[in-house]
């Protein structure tokens, strides 16, 4: 086949990467009238970011190496491409369109956050100690990696704090600069299970209803992906994506709809045993907030969105005293 013409229109709210949809016409044969294509972000802030710590590389080695072990619906890839140097790539894969984009800032519905855990247990369960997946080389943190970010990390919390002093809740700030106090701890916590998990699993990253209402969600935006505790990817969700009032009303509920989940993949998981786990969790959402904002491009949705994500994930701190677990105070 040969494409005689293609447009194109910008799709998402990514900040570390432009996604964008492709209208093509076909010269000879025939092929999908539209595509969706991811591509660098065209601001070099962010893009320096991304590639530092090899987010587009990582992205691009989920779909040819994990996706295809896993049972989370994601976008099927028609090509992922990265050059060396780890800052230019392109992925182009199926549109799911039409489909309902996830709003972090909105929040969404119980049924969609239960979609949305389900969806967690179809990464985390499939891969849970598998050493084949856990163990390649590519997706481990490395050393001079997690060093940087250490350095870096009291710097975003001093440029978090002085940007956002005015509109985050003090109280909800000090659940912030807490968790900078101790970072050290958080930066060398090791999980005891291990699996594969999203890292930045919340609802600007997940559509709903796709194709129309032909299946009820997808997964989208793997740049994070790591080896870790699940209930990293499920303390990030409930603390900085669904909003804090559907958080408190149904937390037990997804946490055990988790763990039935995850027993009925063959994990078998109860709440109890995965509490703390759980805790820590959404301390995750807390340093990907305060970590984010100062390094990738500051945009006004930007900035409503980590407010977003902070308030949630360190309300769920806040009541659940994670800090205080973390440092060691039970």
């Amino acid at each position: 086949m040969r494409v005689s013409t293609l447009s194109w229109e910008p799709i998402g709210t990514g900040q570390v990467g432009d996604s964008v949809r492709l209208s093509l016409e076909y010269a000879t044969g025939s092929g999908p009238a539209t595509l969706a294509a991811k591509l660098p972000a065209a601001d070099q802030t962010s893009r320096q970011t991304a590639a530092m710590f090899g987010l587009y590389a990582k992205e691009v080695s989920f779909y040819r190496e994990i996706a295809p072990t896993l049972g989370v619906r994601t976008p099927r890839v028609y090509a992922a491409e990265v050059d060396d140097g780890g800052d230019a790539f392109i992925l182009l894969f199926e549109d799911l369109a039409p489909a309902r984009q996830g709003d972090q800032i909105a929040g969404c519905t119980l049924v969609d956050a239960r979609e949305a855990v389900r969806q967690a247990a179809a990464i985390h369960a499939p891969s849970w100690n598998r050493a084949e997946l856990v163990d390649l080389d590519w997706i481990q943190t490395k050393p001079a990696v997690t060093a940087q970010v250490k350095a870096l990390y009291p710097q975003a919390q001093a440029i978090f704090a002085e940007r956002y002093a005015d509109t985050l809740e003090p109280e909800l700030m000090e659940v912030c600069t807490a968790l900078a106090e101790v970072h050290e701890n958080w930066f060398v916590r090791q999980p005891g299970d291990r699996c594969i998990i999203h890292g930045d699993f919340r609802l600007d990253n997940m559509l709903f209803d796709i194709g129309g209402g032909r299946e009820p969600i997808a997964v989208l935006d793997w740049q994070t992906i790591a080896v870790g505790s699940g209930l990293t990817d499920i303390g990030y969700f409930l603390g900085c994506g669904i909003g804090d009032e559907l958080r408190r009303a149904a937390e037990g509920e997804l946490l055990d709809l988790y763990c039935a989940e995850m027993t009925g993949r063959g994990v078998p998981l109860e709440r109890d045993a995965i509490w703390d786990d759980y805790r820590l969790g959404a301390l995750h959402g807390v340093s990907t907030a305060v970590f984010s904002a100062a390094f990738v491009e500051r945009t006004e949705r930007g900035d409503a969105n980590f407010l977003s994500m902070a308030r949630g994930a360190c309300a769920l701190a806040l009541e659940h005293d994670s800090i205080g677990l973390l440092a060691g105070r039970g």
